[in-house]
């Protein structure tokens, strides 16, 4: 089966527009990569579990992952409301993803990183990780909740279903009885991870979900005790005359920006300390004046192609390529670009024109997953549905604030976020 999709993706990619063509104005340009998007998440989900395939060319087999499933699954609600297909398809396959969510073994109600679709077991992401992870399951959540708002007056039985899982996660019982979130646990090695989960990074969602949940919350010092006491959480440095509050050296890569910020609204976002807009903001603008200064004499870097984040690459595989960092090595992801399009609009259209006309990184499931022109080939080919599902979702939030609007239409979220600090002004 999946041999066969990757043929008919190829067909598609014959026909698909390319170089040369006429430009379109900037929303039609947008619809036609939004739409193509979306597409890795219906033509190529899992036709039985739904679920999002981990990655378009995937060697350890048929494996669906949680977190891309979550952003999948925030993906097919914007396709629905844009008329990509009708509504009643969006419901039957949010409801085929529910389905197989139930089915699937869980960890006092956390979901596993990966599962092997064919056998509906677990597949270890890593040595050790072959259990519970809180982070990807905070991001599948995240959808469980926009999905939950957006059936509560179409299909109320479903809702209903998103809703009990989300309310079945034990997040407090991933403290350990201490001041911290753990991210993974494991039935044969239980927490010999011992992975505490601490930012400034892509995890702040999973801190604010466990402070929201009415049925197994987290206290707000155990946020402020383990969150936020990292080495890299702080920061008030200038880079390119661009002040970042929060994070590491030059930001980090770009889906810290993105992954919590799919549903939870960033637009004056504050906790006394930060705009969340503000700083994702920055953070973004750094990435470009980064690769406007090419510090490392990269061919391409410019105004118009920059954006690093993790991704595929055509030296290592998948790696991340922030600034600062020898992982740089001339590949730019262009999900980092057109995931940031909410916090630098004309910014992020001046990468995505580029990639659009200028290259041949355009293909059935929109943007490659990768590009990096001082390679021969330069185009990374392929799809990772981590990288997909931001582009899509942030596209639509720019264009209407479709998923914003519904997972923070949600009270507990906002019960959430004042417990942990956070206001909106």
């Amino acid at each position: 089966m999946k041999y066969r999709l990757l043929a008919l993706a190829a067909l598609l990619s014959a026909v698909l527009p390319s170089c040369g063509q006429r430009q379109l104005p900037d929303d039609e340009l947008l619809d036609e990569i939004e739409q193509a998007t979306i597409r890795y998440f219906t033509d190529f989900a899992d036709p039985e579990t739904g679920l999002a395939r981990e990655r378009s060319n995937d060697c350890n087999g048929n494996i669906v992952t949680i977190g891309g499933s979550g952003f999948g699954m925030m993906a097919v609600i914007a396709g629905a409301e844009r008329g990509y297909y009708t509504k009643a398809e969006g419901i039957e396959r949010i409801g085929r993803m529910v389905e197989s969510l139930e089915r699937l073994p869980r960890f006092h109600g956390a979901w596993a990183h990966w599962y092997d679709a064919d056998t509906w077991k677990p597949f270890s992401f890593s040595e050790f990780d072959d259990g519970a992870d809180l982070v990807e399951t905070a991001f599948m959540v995240q959808g469980l909740i926009a999905a939950r708002q957006w059936l509560s007056e179409k299909d109320f039985p479903l809702a209903e279903r998103c809703h009990e899982l989300w309310m079945g996660v034990e997040w407090d019982w991933f403290t350990r009885g201490t001041d911290s979130l753990y991210w993974h646990w494991s039935p044969r090695y239980e927490w010999k991870m011992n992975h505490r989960i601490s930012g400034y990074d892509e995890t702040l969602i999973t801190y604010i979900l466990a402070a929201s949940s009415p049925s197994y919350p987290i206290t707000r010092e155990c946020y402020e005790a383990s969150y936020k006491t990292s080495s890299y959480y702080y920061n008030g440095k200038d880079y390119y005359g661009i002040t970042l509050p929060l994070g590491m050296e030059l930001g980090g890569p770009l889906f810290f920006c993105h992954y919590s910020y799919l549903g939870l609204d960033p637009r004056g976002l504050h906790d006394g300390y930060c705009d969340y807009f503000e700083r994702n903001r920055a953070h973004t603008l750094i990435h470009r004046a980064y690769a406007m200064d090419n510090p490392k004499g990269h061919p391409g870097y410019g105004e118009d192609l920059w954006g690093f984040t993790s991704s595929d690459d055509p030296d290592v595989g998948y790696s991340s390529h922030h600034p600062g960092t020898p992982s740089d090595n001339g590949t730019v992801s262009p999900t980092a670009a057109v995931s940031s399009i909410v916090y630098t609009p004309e910014e992020s259209m001046a990468v995505i024109r580029h990639l659009y006309y200028d290259t041949d990184m355009f293909g059935p499931y929109g943007f490659y997953d990768a590009y990096n022109p001082g390679r021969d080939p330069a185009v990374v080919d392929h799809y990772l549905a981590i990288d997909q599902g931001p582009e899509a979702v942030m596209i639509e939030n720019y264009r209407s604030g479709l998923l914003w609007d519904l997972f923070m239409s949600a009270p507990e979220i906002a019960k959430g976020l004042e417990k942990l600090g956070f206001y909106y002004q």
